[in-house]
């Protein structure tokens, strides 16, 4: 079940980029607070604890707000241009039996069989958009990969998701495979010490000279 981040937001007066840059030079995170046909609230947060949170796994939010409480949903982070630091944040309110759409990791454990035979696991899709009531957001959708042979495949179809929860992906993407890299299967394989070399056959000097004048000569016999 997912746990509700508790963070004390407020209101945000001052708009436009260097309100904002102000704010973050003092160690504050603009955001924003929506839906439910209510009015939107421009609000500021401490980036130290907000950032722990979100690195953390946290999805739903309780905002301690103007005396009040706002539970909200992550929309969205915005991050720098480094894709570093958290440059601003959207919150949509919302209601504790609520099902709401939201992109959670994708976790592989464990060592695929197929690593003996030289394969290599490679994760395709990294995250996964799924449905499920908002009190039950996993922090991420795990899957032990350990029975996965040599040019094994994973699709998301396989992955097993919280009670509850859909996948809003299609069951046919492809999450993972176990495959020998590419770059090894096609380096050719090392002459054999010992082999015989092919033949070359090529016409010396003399030979040449000789097959010439062989046919310069076949006229002069023909005037007898």
């Amino acid at each position: 079940m997912a746990q509700t981040a508790q963070i004390t937001a407020k209101p945000r007066a001052e708009l436009g980029s260097r309100a904002n840059k102000r704010l973050r030079d003092t160690g504050q995170v603009p955001g924003v607070v929506y839906g439910h046909k209510q009015a939107v609230i421009p609000v500021t947060l401490p980036k130290k604890e907000l950032v722990g949170h979100i690195e953390k796994g946290a999805h739903v939010f309780s905002l301690a707000l103007d005396g009040g409480t706002e539970t909200v949903l992550v929309k969205e982070v915005q991050y720098d241009h480094l894709g570093i630091e958290v440059v601003h944040v959207d919150f949509a309110r919302v209601d504790l039996n609520e099902r709401v759409s939201v992109t959670v990791p994708i976790e592989l454990k464990g060592t695929p069989k197929g690593e003996n035979d030289g394969g290599v696991l490679t994760q395709v899709l990294a995250d996964l958009e799924i449905e499920c009531v908002v009190t039950e957001i996993p922090d991420a959708i795990r899957h032990n990969v350990s029975e996965m042979g040599l040019d094994s495949v994973l699709h998301v179809r396989e992955l097993t998701l919280p009670t509850g929860a859909k996948s809003l992906q299609d069951g046919e993407l492809i999450v993972a495979t176990v495959r020998v890299p590419l770059e090894v299967a096609e380096t050719p394989a090392a002459p054999v010490e010992g082999a015989a070399e092919p033949e070359v056959i090529t016409k010396g000097k003399g030979e040449e000279e000789g097959a010439a004048a062989a046919a310069g000569a076949a006229p002069a016999a023909e005037k007898k």
